[in-house]
């Protein structure tokens, strides 16, 4: 008896110490459909099988960075011009694997009478604050056009909302995205989509963390890379199963989330390693900031170089 007491005692001391190994952290994300392979890691066991204990908190991006400076989070997910902001208005913090690319899943809608972005001069526009991927989407489209943030009316408003009240008659045009930006596909009568990210390529996402975090917890950070990987290839071998899991956080059923999901392509452990390494992350990074600092967004531009750990993906 004293042996299975003391066996029992001995599971309990290993099982105890397997769980001290695991290593808390806490995202910050939105419902974007880009960012749902985090919430697919977490909840099918994914993040835990590889030692992180992982909390998942929907966080809105104009507040997401209070959220890191505070401790409340210590990783994030969000567009790459957001860490750019981040990072030059006193936020330290490092992206270490891609998530995603926007292929028309971010984009804008306005009113059937509208014929060209030109026409939004002395518009309405509803958009994210600034310093969000809605606001900098609206800022990039309206540069590419001969305009800028200043020509038009901003109300700020949230992807959602945004989209619910364009469907409502609100506002000449709005900045959403998936799958919000379905339900005004859905609804023609209210509005249509003059742009997208497939005609101007510019929505892409990365998971980030605190340069303290990284440096204490480097296993963790090359986990959580890991496990986003795992959960592409779960995507690839049950989507129904993934997607069911994915669109059941956003309310929506597998057969809906997959059709957000068409609009994007979320980008593999090989996808990444192009990304940081040929180029693309810093010419992007680099033409971003120059935006940002027209349009007043940040003061300085920070070190594009030390913006990324891409150490985690090998």
């Amino acid at each position: 008896m004293k042996a299975l007491i003391g066996g029992v005692a001995l599971a309990v001391a290993v099982g105890s110490a397997a769980v001290a190994q695991e290593t808390k952290v806490t995202i910050g994300i939105s419902g974007w459909t880009g960012f749902a392979p985090l919430t697919l890691a977490k909840e099918a066991g994914i993040f835990k099988k590889n030692g992180v204990d992982v909390t998942i908190k929907k966080v809105p991006q104009a507040s997401r960075h209070l959220a890191i400076q505070s401790g409340d989070i210590q990783c994030a997910a969000t567009t790459v011009e957001t860490w750019v902001v981040w990072n030059a208005n006193g936020v330290a913090t490092k992206q270490i694997f891609q998530l995603d690319k926007s292929y028309g899943a971010d984009g804008m809608v306005v009113r059937n009478d509208i014929n060209s972005i030109k026409d939004l001069k002395g518009k309405t526009v509803a958009a994210s604050a600034p310093g969000t991927a809605p606001y900098f989407t609206l800022a990039w489209f309206l540069n590419k056009n001969g305009l800028s943030v200043k020509d038009v009316t901003v109300v700020n408003m949230e992807p959602g909302p945004a989209a619910q009240a364009f469907i409502a008659g609100q506002n000449d045009a709005a900045m959403t995205y998936e799958p919000y930006l379905s339900s005004v596909r859905a609804n023609p009568q209210a509005g249509k989509i003059i742009a997208t990210t497939l005609d101007y390529p510019m929505i892409m996402d990365t998971f980030g963390c605190t340069p303290k975090f990284l440096e204490e917890n480097p296993k963790a950070a090359k986990a959580m890379a890991d496990s986003y990987f795992e959960a592409l290839d779960m995507i690839e071998k049950d989507q129904a199963k993934a997607y069911e899991i994915m669109g059941a956080d956003v309310k929506q059923t597998g057969e809906q989330f997959g059709s957000s999901a068409k609009f994007l392509r979320w980008q593999d452990r090989e996808a990444n390693k192009k990304f940081f390494t040929g180029g693309e992350f810093e010419s992007f990074s680099n033409e971003a900031a120059d935006l940002l600092l027209q349009i007043g967004i940040i003061k300085q531009k920070p070190d594009i170089k030390s913006l990324a750990d891409p150490r985690f993906i090998q």
